[in-house]
């Protein structure tokens, strides 16, 4: 297996450096770590840069077309997909290719936030599950590069929502796998806006994808509901 870590960023450079670190540490020293910056304007990229990603800017500002550039750019057969307050389990790797090995062509984990308040806890339940709405991007996604390019990537129409897009026209097909293991996802949504409001966010929009809203206007819906 040739993995390829692809990292949407916007402005993390309090938080790139140390993710990109921790990823090199308890990876082979063949893994690439892709950075793919969508116009941050504080020193993500330099950040990350100096920790050891390579670093690529996207003229969009959209998880979409940063991930997509990131797999274009990608060597490996296998893609990660991570998002930069996100760390999955030290034995990712190995974790992957059992998952490989065992005929799985996708799959993530399983999340906890790094909080300990019980709502939390009882969110973080729930994505043991394969239901799409206990899905998203905070589970970390890993696929055969084959398959990813077979699904012609994200659709950069959704501006939001992308990965649950992606998962609905894949999981049909292929399998999603859910590690038995915990990635661990910062709360900072939650702290800045409470349970309740993002909640009922992720609940609002998760809706309007269902029912075919346009984009634009769930991502407006979205930003309207939190600060």
């Amino acid at each position: 297996m040739n993995l390829s870590i692809i990292i949407p960023v916007l402005n993390e450079a309090a938080r790139i450096g140390k993710l990109v670190t921790f990823l090199r540490t308890h990876s082979c020293l063949t893994t690439q770590i892709l950075v793919v910056d969508g116009g941050s304007t504080d020193e993500t990229f330099q950040t990350a840069a100096a920790a050891g990603a390579q670093v690529i800017s996207c003229t969009v500002c959209s998880r979409a077309a940063q991930m997509n550039i990131g797999a274009r750019r990608a060597q490996g057969d296998v893609l990660y997909f991570i998002h930069a307050d996100t760390y999955p389990p030290i034995s990712f790797e190995t974790d992957i290719q059992a998952a490989l090995n065992g005929g799985f062509e996708m799959g993530c984990y399983r999340y906890r936030f790094d909080s300990p308040h019980l709502l939390l806890k009882i969110n973080a339940y729930f994505n043991r599950f394969h239901w799409l709405w206990c899905q998203g991007g905070d589970k970390t996604f890993f696929i055969r590069r084959e398959i990813f390019e077979k699904f012609e990537g994200y659709n950069e129409y959704y501006t939001i929502m992308e990965e649950y897009d992606f998962l609905r026209r894949t999981m049909p097909h292929h399998p999603l796998y859910i590690v038995p293991k915990y990635a661990t996802v910062s709360a900072r949504k939650y702290r800045q806006n409470g349970w309740l409001r993002v909640q009922l966010a992720n609940m609002v929009v998760f809706n309007m994808f269902r029912l075919g809203a346009k984009p634009q206007r769930m991502k407006h819906i979205y930003r309207s509901l939190l600060r």
